[in-house]
């Protein structure tokens, strides 16, 4: 009887940690007094929060 594939979970991007989404205050207010924020993804999981599944090979050292 074949075995079910199961697909190996997404890892938590290293670099961001899972919070792939920040607010940058610039720090100035406009004229209105609001103050202006830059919403900036991670580079290196573009905005998902995770990374790819490492592979796991058979018989290789952790």
């Amino acid at each position: 009887m074949p075995h079910p594939t199961t697909t190996p979970t997404p890892r938590i991007c290293p670099n961001c940690d899972g919070f792939a989404t920040v607010a940058i205050t610039t720090g100035s207010r406009d004229r209105h007094g609001h103050l202006p924020t830059l919403t900036i993804d991670c580079r290196a999981c573009n905005g998902q929060g995770t990374a790819p599944a490492r592979r796991v090979r058979e018989g290789a050292r952790v």
